[in-house]
Protein backbone atom coordinates (compact mmCIF):
# COMPACT_ATOMS: atom_id res chain seq x y z
CA UNK A 1 0.00 0.00 0.00
CA UNK A 2 1.26 3.51 -1.47
CA UNK A 3 2.32 5.91 1.65
CA UNK A 4 0.08 9.12 2.15
CA UNK A 5 1.70 11.60 1.18
CA UNK A 6 2.89 13.61 4.46
CA UNK A 7 0.49 16.66 4.92
CA UNK A 8 -2.18 14.32 4.08
CA UNK A 9 -1.03 12.01 6.90
CA UNK A 10 -0.12 15.01 9.42
CA UNK A 11 -3.62 15.89 8.75
CA UNK A 12 -5.45 12.58 9.25
CA UNK A 13 -3.50 12.32 13.05
CA UNK A 14 -5.15 15.59 13.82
CA UNK A 15 -1.22 17.16 13.91
CA UNK A 16 -2.28 20.32 11.82
CA UNK A 17 -3.64 23.00 14.11
CA UNK A 18 -2.21 26.03 11.81
CA UNK A 19 -0.20 26.57 8.64
CA UNK A 20 0.87 29.41 6.56
CA UNK A 21 -0.27 28.19 3.05
CA UNK A 22 -0.70 24.29 2.54
CA UNK A 23 -0.78 24.47 -0.73
CA UNK A 24 2.36 26.01 -1.16
CA UNK A 25 4.13 23.84 1.78
CA UNK A 26 2.54 21.08 -0.66
CA UNK A 27 4.33 22.44 -3.78
CA UNK A 28 7.50 22.43 -2.11
CA UNK A 29 7.40 19.09 -0.56
CA UNK A 30 6.57 17.62 -3.69
CA UNK A 31 9.57 19.10 -5.65
CA UNK A 32 12.43 17.98 -3.71
CA UNK A 33 13.96 17.85 -0.06
CA UNK A 34 12.84 20.44 2.24
CA UNK A 35 15.07 21.46 5.31
CA UNK A 36 12.84 22.01 8.32
CA UNK A 37 13.27 22.53 11.75
CA UNK A 38 11.65 22.62 15.69
CA UNK A 39 13.05 24.41 18.26
CA UNK A 40 13.50 23.33 22.18
CA UNK A 41 14.30 25.50 24.96
CA UNK A 42 16.06 23.69 28.08
CA UNK A 43 14.33 25.30 30.58
CA UNK A 44 14.25 21.89 33.02
CA UNK A 45 17.05 19.05 32.99
CA UNK A 46 14.48 16.64 30.90
CA UNK A 47 12.28 17.05 27.98
CA UNK A 48 8.62 16.19 28.34
CA UNK A 49 5.83 14.44 26.12
CA UNK A 50 5.11 17.72 24.92
CA UNK A 51 8.22 17.79 23.46
CA UNK A 52 8.02 14.46 22.32
CA UNK A 53 5.20 15.20 20.09
CA UNK A 54 7.29 18.09 18.48
CA UNK A 55 10.21 15.02 17.84
CA UNK A 56 7.88 12.53 16.20
CA UNK A 57 6.81 15.40 13.84
CA UNK A 58 10.05 15.99 12.45
CA UNK A 59 10.52 12.17 12.24
CA UNK A 60 7.68 12.05 10.07
CA UNK A 61 8.84 14.36 8.04
CA UNK A 62 12.30 12.76 7.77
CA UNK A 63 10.62 9.38 6.91
CA UNK A 64 8.88 11.22 3.63
CA UNK A 65 11.89 12.11 2.67
CA UNK A 66 13.12 15.58 4.16
CA UNK A 67 15.53 16.94 6.34
CA UNK A 68 15.03 17.94 10.09
CA UNK A 69 17.19 20.17 11.92
CA UNK A 70 16.32 19.36 15.91
CA UNK A 71 17.51 22.67 17.66
CA UNK A 72 18.14 22.96 21.26
CA UNK A 73 17.96 26.72 22.72
CA UNK A 74 20.81 27.07 24.27
CA UNK A 75 20.14 30.79 24.39
CA UNK A 76 17.04 31.54 24.05
CA UNK A 77 17.17 28.94 27.07
CA UNK A 78 19.12 31.52 29.42
CA UNK A 79 15.93 34.30 28.54
CA UNK A 80 12.98 32.39 28.40
CA UNK A 81 9.41 32.31 26.40
CA UNK A 82 7.45 34.53 28.35
CA UNK A 83 4.87 32.97 30.38
CA UNK A 84 1.07 34.19 30.25
CA UNK A 85 1.57 34.16 34.20
CA UNK A 86 4.75 35.37 35.54
CA UNK A 87 8.30 36.26 34.20
CA UNK A 88 10.67 33.33 34.23
CA UNK A 89 13.34 32.43 36.92
CA UNK A 90 17.02 32.62 34.82
CA UNK A 91 18.79 29.53 35.52
CA UNK A 92 22.46 29.84 35.23
CA UNK A 93 24.34 29.31 31.83
CA UNK A 94 25.99 26.28 33.26
CA UNK A 95 23.05 24.76 34.26
CA UNK A 96 21.32 25.45 31.37
CA UNK A 97 24.49 24.26 29.15
CA UNK A 98 23.95 21.18 31.07
CA UNK A 99 20.53 20.78 30.28
CA UNK A 100 21.26 21.09 26.60
CA UNK A 101 23.37 18.49 26.38
CA UNK A 102 21.01 16.42 28.23
CA UNK A 103 17.85 17.18 26.02
CA UNK A 104 20.05 16.61 23.42
CA UNK A 105 21.02 13.09 23.87
CA UNK A 106 17.38 12.24 24.59
CA UNK A 107 15.96 13.14 21.55
CA UNK A 108 19.08 12.18 19.13
CA UNK A 109 17.30 8.41 19.22
CA UNK A 110 14.49 9.48 17.06
CA UNK A 111 15.75 11.29 13.79
CA UNK A 112 18.02 9.60 11.66
CA UNK A 113 22.00 11.17 11.65
CA UNK A 114 22.46 9.27 8.82
CA UNK A 115 21.77 9.38 4.96
CA UNK A 116 20.87 11.48 2.42
CA UNK A 117 18.50 13.61 4.64
CA UNK A 118 20.39 13.10 8.08
CA UNK A 119 19.11 14.97 10.61
CA UNK A 120 21.20 17.71 12.23
CA UNK A 121 21.52 18.58 15.86
CA UNK A 122 21.92 22.64 16.57
CA UNK A 123 22.40 25.14 19.78
CA UNK A 124 21.81 28.58 18.64
CA UNK A 125 24.00 29.78 20.96
CA UNK A 126 26.99 29.02 18.69
CA UNK A 127 25.27 31.95 16.10
CA UNK A 128 24.04 33.89 19.22
CA UNK A 129 26.30 34.58 21.61
CA UNK A 130 28.84 36.60 19.75
CA UNK A 131 26.58 38.94 18.88
CA UNK A 132 26.82 42.31 20.37
CA UNK A 133 23.39 44.61 21.44
CA UNK A 134 24.56 46.85 18.61
CA UNK A 135 24.43 44.27 16.16
CA UNK A 136 21.10 42.99 17.63
CA UNK A 137 19.54 46.00 17.40
CA UNK A 138 20.79 46.96 14.02
CA UNK A 139 20.55 43.72 12.39
CA UNK A 140 17.69 42.18 13.88
CA UNK A 141 15.70 44.76 16.16
CA UNK A 142 14.61 47.29 13.25
CA UNK A 143 12.76 44.93 11.69
CA UNK A 144 10.55 44.04 14.29
CA UNK A 145 7.39 46.20 14.97
CA UNK A 146 6.09 46.80 18.42
CA UNK A 147 2.44 46.81 17.76
CA UNK A 148 2.82 43.25 16.42
CA UNK A 149 5.25 42.12 19.43
CA UNK A 150 2.60 43.36 21.85
CA UNK A 151 -0.64 41.57 20.34
CA UNK A 152 1.05 38.48 21.11
CA UNK A 153 -1.29 36.52 23.56
CA UNK A 154 1.53 35.64 26.44
CA UNK A 155 2.63 39.28 25.88
CA UNK A 156 -0.59 41.07 26.16
CA UNK A 157 -1.72 39.20 29.41
CA UNK A 158 1.32 39.56 30.85
CA UNK A 159 0.90 43.39 29.54
CA UNK A 160 -2.18 43.64 31.56
CA UNK A 161 -1.11 41.79 34.89
CA UNK A 162 0.23 43.47 37.95
CA UNK A 163 3.89 42.49 37.25
CA UNK A 164 4.15 42.96 33.67
CA UNK A 165 7.07 41.87 31.25
CA UNK A 166 10.56 42.04 31.56
CA UNK A 167 12.55 43.59 27.85
CA UNK A 168 14.60 40.12 27.95
CA UNK A 169 11.68 38.82 27.77
CA UNK A 170 10.16 40.36 25.32
CA UNK A 171 12.81 40.53 23.00
CA UNK A 172 12.16 36.29 22.80
CA UNK A 173 10.75 36.79 19.73
CA UNK A 174 13.56 38.23 18.24
CA UNK A 175 15.77 35.88 19.03
CA UNK A 176 13.68 32.77 17.85
CA UNK A 177 12.71 34.80 15.02
CA UNK A 178 16.74 35.03 14.48
CA UNK A 179 17.30 31.09 14.46
CA UNK A 180 15.12 30.50 11.67
CA UNK A 181 17.19 33.27 9.57
CA UNK A 182 20.44 31.95 10.53
CA UNK A 183 19.11 28.56 9.60
CA UNK A 184 17.63 29.61 6.38
CA UNK A 185 21.14 31.00 5.87
CA UNK A 186 23.36 27.97 6.88
CA UNK A 187 21.23 25.05 5.73
CA UNK A 188 18.61 26.40 3.36
CA UNK A 189 15.95 25.52 6.38
CA UNK A 190 12.55 27.23 4.99
CA UNK A 191 9.87 25.67 7.50
CA UNK A 192 9.17 25.77 10.85
CA UNK A 193 7.23 23.42 13.38
CA UNK A 194 5.80 23.85 17.03
CA UNK A 195 2.80 23.77 18.92
CA UNK A 196 -0.02 26.37 17.87
CA UNK A 197 0.33 28.04 21.44
CA UNK A 198 4.12 29.35 19.73
CA UNK A 199 1.98 30.45 16.58
CA UNK A 200 3.25 33.98 16.85
CA UNK A 201 6.92 33.50 17.40
CA UNK A 202 6.93 30.72 13.82
CA UNK A 203 5.36 33.26 11.99
CA UNK A 204 7.81 36.21 12.94
CA UNK A 205 10.61 34.47 11.73
CA UNK A 206 9.09 33.84 8.51
CA UNK A 207 8.60 37.58 8.28
CA UNK A 208 12.37 38.25 9.28
CA UNK A 209 13.56 35.83 6.16
CA UNK A 210 11.08 37.78 4.10
CA UNK A 211 12.64 41.23 5.05
CA UNK A 212 15.84 40.26 5.30
CA UNK A 213 16.20 37.97 2.26
CA UNK A 214 13.27 38.24 0.21
CA UNK A 215 12.44 34.71 0.57
CA UNK A 216 9.27 33.21 2.12
CA UNK A 217 8.96 30.53 4.27
CA UNK A 218 6.51 27.87 5.51
CA UNK A 219 5.39 27.60 9.15
CA UNK A 220 2.85 24.13 10.75
CA UNK A 221 1.29 24.66 14.05
CA UNK A 222 0.80 21.63 16.03
CA UNK A 223 -2.16 21.57 17.99
CA UNK A 224 -1.86 21.47 21.95
CA UNK A 225 -3.13 18.02 23.28
CA UNK A 226 -5.19 18.00 26.22
CA UNK A 227 -7.11 15.72 28.03
CA UNK A 228 -10.89 15.37 27.60
CA UNK A 229 -11.86 17.71 30.19
CA UNK A 230 -9.85 20.31 28.32
CA UNK A 231 -7.03 20.48 30.81
CA UNK A 232 -3.41 20.17 29.85
CA UNK A 233 -2.30 17.21 29.07
CA UNK A 234 1.24 15.73 30.23
CA UNK A 235 0.33 16.41 33.47
CA UNK A 236 -0.48 14.09 36.94
CA UNK A 237 -1.13 14.72 40.67
CA UNK A 238 2.16 13.94 40.68
CA UNK A 239 3.85 16.28 37.94
CA UNK A 240 4.99 16.30 34.58
CA UNK A 241 5.40 13.41 32.33
CA UNK A 242 8.88 13.50 31.66
CA UNK A 243 11.20 11.18 29.07
CA UNK A 244 13.94 10.94 31.45
CA UNK A 245 13.36 7.67 33.54
CA UNK A 246 14.96 9.07 36.72
CA UNK A 247 12.15 12.03 36.97
CA UNK A 248 9.34 9.90 35.48
CA UNK A 249 9.94 5.90 35.74
CA UNK A 250 9.60 4.16 33.16
CA UNK A 251 6.30 2.00 35.19
CA UNK A 252 4.71 5.46 35.78
CA UNK A 253 5.10 6.53 32.36
CA UNK A 254 3.97 3.83 31.02
CA UNK A 255 0.97 3.63 33.21
CA UNK A 256 0.16 7.05 32.28
CA UNK A 257 -0.38 6.12 28.84
CA UNK A 258 -2.70 3.01 29.84
CA UNK A 259 -4.91 5.41 32.19
CA UNK A 260 -6.03 7.40 28.89
CA UNK A 261 -9.04 8.43 28.71
CA UNK A 262 -11.56 6.78 26.33
CA UNK A 263 -12.96 9.88 24.09
CA UNK A 264 -8.91 10.86 23.53
CA UNK A 265 -6.94 7.35 23.15
CA UNK A 266 -7.33 7.48 19.56
CA UNK A 267 -5.59 11.23 19.32
CA UNK A 268 -3.36 10.13 21.44
CA UNK A 269 -2.53 7.40 19.30
CA UNK A 270 -2.63 9.20 16.03
CA UNK A 271 -0.09 11.85 16.87
CA UNK A 272 2.48 9.78 19.30
CA UNK A 273 2.50 6.25 17.94
CA UNK A 274 3.93 4.96 14.60
CA UNK A 275 1.11 2.59 14.07
CA UNK A 276 -0.26 2.69 10.40
CA UNK A 277 -4.14 4.26 9.83
CA UNK A 278 -5.56 0.67 9.82
CA UNK A 279 -4.14 -0.49 13.20
CA UNK A 280 -5.39 3.07 14.86
CA UNK A 281 -8.64 3.19 13.00
CA UNK A 282 -9.30 -0.98 14.03
CA UNK A 283 -8.02 0.19 17.76
CA UNK A 284 -11.12 3.18 17.79
CA UNK A 285 -13.50 0.67 16.54
CA UNK A 286 -12.45 -2.11 19.90
CA UNK A 287 -12.99 1.20 21.92
CA UNK A 288 -16.29 2.05 20.66
CA UNK A 289 -17.61 -1.43 21.06
CA UNK A 290 -15.56 -3.30 23.58
CA UNK A 291 -14.00 -0.65 25.88
CA UNK A 292 -13.59 -2.72 28.43
CA UNK A 293 -11.13 -4.53 26.94
CA UNK A 294 -8.64 -1.20 26.90
CA UNK A 295 -7.23 -2.57 23.64
CA UNK A 296 -6.33 0.75 22.35
CA UNK A 297 -5.04 1.98 25.53
CA UNK A 298 -2.33 -1.18 25.67
CA UNK A 299 -1.57 -0.92 22.68
CA UNK A 300 -0.89 3.26 23.23
CA UNK A 301 1.01 2.57 26.63
CA UNK A 302 3.16 -0.18 25.05
CA UNK A 303 4.12 1.62 22.00
CA UNK A 304 5.11 5.18 23.10
CA UNK A 305 6.97 3.18 26.16
CA UNK A 306 9.15 1.27 23.88
CA UNK A 307 9.79 4.07 21.37
CA UNK A 308 11.09 6.41 24.85
CA UNK A 309 12.33 3.82 26.69
CA UNK A 310 12.77 0.74 25.07
CA UNK A 311 11.12 -3.07 24.21
CA UNK A 312 12.83 -4.32 27.28
CA UNK A 313 11.42 -2.08 29.92
CA UNK A 314 7.98 -2.56 28.63
CA UNK A 315 8.41 -6.25 29.27
CA UNK A 316 9.66 -5.30 32.65
CA UNK A 317 6.64 -2.86 33.48
CA UNK A 318 4.38 -5.46 31.83
CA UNK A 319 5.75 -8.28 34.16
CA UNK A 320 5.43 -5.68 37.44
CA UNK A 321 2.00 -4.49 36.55
CA UNK A 322 0.57 -8.26 35.99
CA UNK A 323 2.74 -9.14 39.90
CA UNK A 324 1.66 -6.51 41.54
CA UNK A 325 -2.34 -7.74 41.09
CA UNK A 326 -1.50 -11.43 41.79
CA UNK A 327 -1.29 -12.48 37.80
CA UNK A 328 2.84 -12.99 38.36
CA UNK A 329 5.96 -13.48 40.67
CA UNK A 330 6.90 -10.66 42.12
CA UNK A 331 10.31 -11.98 43.18
CA UNK A 332 11.41 -11.95 40.17
CA UNK A 333 11.31 -8.22 39.68
CA UNK A 334 14.28 -6.47 39.72
CA UNK A 335 14.50 -3.31 42.67
CA UNK A 336 13.67 -0.61 40.89
CA UNK A 337 10.84 -2.19 38.56
CA UNK A 338 9.19 -3.15 41.99
CA UNK A 339 10.48 0.42 43.69
CA UNK A 340 8.48 2.17 40.72
CA UNK A 341 5.52 0.36 40.82
CA UNK A 342 5.07 0.58 44.24
CA UNK A 343 5.85 4.63 44.01
CA UNK A 344 1.85 4.44 42.29
CA UNK A 345 0.00 2.73 44.54
CA UNK A 346 -0.96 3.53 48.50
CA UNK A 347 2.02 3.00 50.65
CA UNK A 348 3.46 3.67 53.98
CA UNK A 349 6.79 2.72 55.99
CA UNK A 350 7.25 0.39 58.63
CA UNK A 351 10.23 0.79 61.38
CA UNK A 352 12.23 -2.68 61.71
CA UNK A 353 11.76 -4.94 64.52
CA UNK A 354 7.91 -3.56 65.70
CA UNK A 355 7.16 -6.85 63.61
CA UNK A 356 3.64 -5.53 62.59
CA UNK A 357 0.89 -8.14 62.08
CA UNK A 358 -1.09 -8.62 58.79
CA UNK A 359 -4.22 -6.28 60.64
CA UNK A 360 -1.38 -3.68 61.49
CA UNK A 361 -0.90 -3.84 57.85
CA UNK A 362 -4.15 -3.55 55.71
CA UNK A 363 -5.17 -0.47 58.54
CA UNK A 364 -1.71 1.38 58.05
CA UNK A 365 -1.97 1.31 54.38
CA UNK A 366 -5.38 2.04 54.39
CA UNK A 367 -6.51 -1.15 52.74
CA UNK A 368 -9.15 -1.73 55.26
CA UNK A 369 -10.95 1.35 57.94
CA UNK A 370 -10.29 -0.25 60.87
CA UNK A 371 -8.94 -2.97 63.00
CA UNK A 372 -12.32 -4.62 62.69
CA UNK A 373 -12.57 -4.97 58.74
CA UNK A 374 -9.13 -5.84 58.49
CA UNK A 375 -9.86 -8.72 60.82
CA UNK A 376 -13.20 -9.20 58.60
CA UNK A 377 -10.87 -9.29 55.17
CA UNK A 378 -8.64 -12.06 56.80
CA UNK A 379 -11.15 -14.21 57.86
CA UNK A 380 -13.20 -13.79 54.23
CA UNK A 381 -9.60 -15.09 52.92
CA UNK A 382 -9.40 -11.36 50.81
CA UNK A 383 -5.34 -10.32 52.96
CA UNK A 384 -2.73 -11.58 50.85
CA UNK A 385 1.21 -10.23 51.38
CA UNK A 386 3.50 -10.82 47.86
CA UNK A 387 0.34 -12.58 46.31
CA UNK A 388 0.21 -15.36 49.11
CA UNK A 389 -3.03 -15.83 51.09
CA UNK A 390 -2.85 -15.22 55.01
CA UNK A 391 -5.12 -16.62 56.71
CA UNK A 392 -4.25 -15.88 60.53
CA UNK A 393 -4.42 -12.48 61.79
CA UNK A 394 -1.54 -12.67 64.06
CA UNK A 395 0.91 -13.26 61.01
CA UNK A 396 3.64 -10.97 60.71
CA UNK A 397 6.40 -11.32 58.37
CA UNK A 398 9.75 -12.92 58.30
CA UNK A 399 13.10 -11.49 57.16
CA UNK A 400 12.76 -13.96 54.18
CA UNK A 401 8.92 -12.45 53.34
CA UNK A 402 10.85 -9.31 52.39
CA UNK A 403 10.92 -8.62 48.63
CA UNK A 404 14.91 -7.21 47.81
CA UNK A 405 15.13 -7.30 51.63
CA UNK A 406 12.53 -3.98 51.71
CA UNK A 407 9.13 -4.37 50.52
CA UNK A 408 6.11 -6.35 50.89
CA UNK A 409 3.05 -6.01 48.86
CA UNK A 410 0.14 -6.13 50.71
CA UNK A 411 -3.29 -6.87 48.79
CA UNK A 412 -6.97 -6.93 49.49
CA UNK A 413 -9.46 -8.75 47.15
CA UNK A 414 -8.20 -9.05 43.89
CA UNK A 415 -7.59 -5.41 42.55
CA UNK A 416 -6.65 -3.24 46.37
CA UNK A 417 -2.97 -3.07 46.37
CA UNK A 418 -0.41 -1.00 48.58
CA UNK A 419 3.13 -1.24 49.30
CA UNK A 420 4.87 -1.69 52.66
CA UNK A 421 8.87 -0.59 53.21
CA UNK A 422 10.79 -1.70 56.57
CA UNK A 423 12.70 0.78 57.34
CA UNK A 424 16.03 1.14 59.93
CA UNK A 425 15.15 3.42 62.72
CA UNK A 426 16.72 6.84 63.05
Amino acid sequence: MTAPHILDDLAWRGLIAQSTDLDALRRDLDTGTVTLYSGIDPTAPSAHIGHLLQWLTLARFQRAGHRPIALVGGATGLIGDPKPTSERTLNDRDVVAGWVDKIGAQLTPFLDFDGPNAALLVNNLDWTEGMSALDFLRDLGKHFRVGRMLAKEAVSRRMESDEGISYAEFSYQILQSYDFLELYRRYGCTMQTGGSDQWGNLTAGIDLIHRVEGRSAHALGTPLITKADGSKFGKTESGTVWLDPTLTSPYAFYQFWINAEDAKVGEYLRAFTWLSHEEIEELERLTVEKPQARAAQRALAEAVTALVHGADEVGRVQAASQALFGRGELRELDAATLAAALAEVPSTTVPRGDDPTIVDLLVGTGLAAGRGAARRTVAEGGAYVNNVKVEAEDWTPAESDLLHGRWLVVRRGKRTTAGVELVSGG
